[in-house]
Order: C-alpha cells, then structure tokens, then sequence
C-alpha cells in the first residue's frame, strides 16, 4: 500500500498491539476499520467509555469528499469531523478505513483527555447512568460495558472529590477510624 499524500510505501508498525500502517515520509497512518477506537482505548484505557462512532451518527458530521483515495481499495477518501476534537479525518466509505494526518491522533488523544477532565460530577453522574443502561443494552460486550461504567464511576469518584475537599477529609478520617 501506499500513502494517500505522498504516495510513499506504507510500513507495517505495531503502537500498544494495535497494527498500523505509517507512512516514514509524512508520519501520516492508515488504520482498518475499528482500529481508530482500538487505539484511542489502549493509549488511554480512561478514555474507553468516551466513543465516538464515526459511521453512527451521520447526522454529527459534515462529509466531504476528499482528491485523495483509500490506499487499500482506491475509493476516493471523506473528510469526517471527529467528534468536536477539532480534527478533520479522512475515512474510506468502502472499507471504512481511517487516515489520519501526522498529528491528528494525537490531537484526538489531547482533545478527549482534556474533555474528560473538564467534565463536571453531575455529567460524570449522567454518564455513569448511561453506562449501568449499557450493560444490558449496549452494542459491546458485558465485560467491555463493565470496564466503561468503572471507569465512569472512578471518575466521577475524583470529580466529587476534587470538587467537594471536606469530603475527602472525612472520608480518609472515616478510615483511619475503620477498625479493618
């Protein structure tokens, strides 16, 4: 295969056992479909719950076709809006592979880590209840659905904390009094 911009060879690299295509000229890389959100979970398992389905929610984007082709089956690449990162990826409507610039997945990264800590605990509490409804009716699996609303409840766990000092205090006095 070869690089959407440049047309370099693209070369095979693993990043958190997550197979990628990258181009050594342009650091652009090629990701198949799904291996977006693989990576973005196993870069920052905190970020696991927040997905953004690029193919689900048609209605979030704004597509526009792209003077560049798929580097896997030449269908001519969409530019998709990620979410509200900010960033701008090329995705193939065949195979629904992604490409993204040199710094674009990191971007994606900085944007959500920087989200998921300007979330206020009563849209943690709102995601923790969204997640409880997952378990049962959620598109991923029960063990899947599980680590998301964990990690909902952790956060929301630090964000009352953060917010609320005097309870932290009393919960660790609480503790130290705990007879186990």
């Amino acid at each position: 295969m070869n690089c959407p911009r440049c047309q370099a060879p693209l070369h095979t690299r693993s990043i958190d056992d997550v197979e990628i295509e990258e181009c050594r000229s342009c650091k652009g890389i090629w990701l198949d479909a799904e291996k977006l959100r693989l990576l973005k979970d196993r870069t920052d398992p905190d970020l696991q719950w927040m997905d953004f389905e690029l193919w689900d929610h048609a209605d979030r984007f704004h597509i526009a076709e792209k003077p560049i082709v798929c580097p896997k089956c030449a269908v001519p690449l969409v530019a998709i809006d990620y979410g509200d990162t900010g960033v701008t990826i090329d995705c193939c409507t065949g195979c629904r592979g992604v490409w993204l610039d040199a710094d674009e997945f990191s971007r994606i990264i900085d944007h959500l880590s920087d989200d998921l800590l300007a979330k206020e605990s009563s849209e943690y509490l709102r995601a923790s209840l969204e997640e409880a409804k997952e378990l049962i009716t959620g598109p991923e699996s029960f063990v899947s659905e599980w680590k998301d609303f964990v990690t909902v409840l952790r956060m929301l766990q630090y964000r009352l904390l953060s917010e609320n000092p005097k309870l932290g205090s009393a919960l660790a006095e609480f503790q130290a009094k705990s007879p186990i």
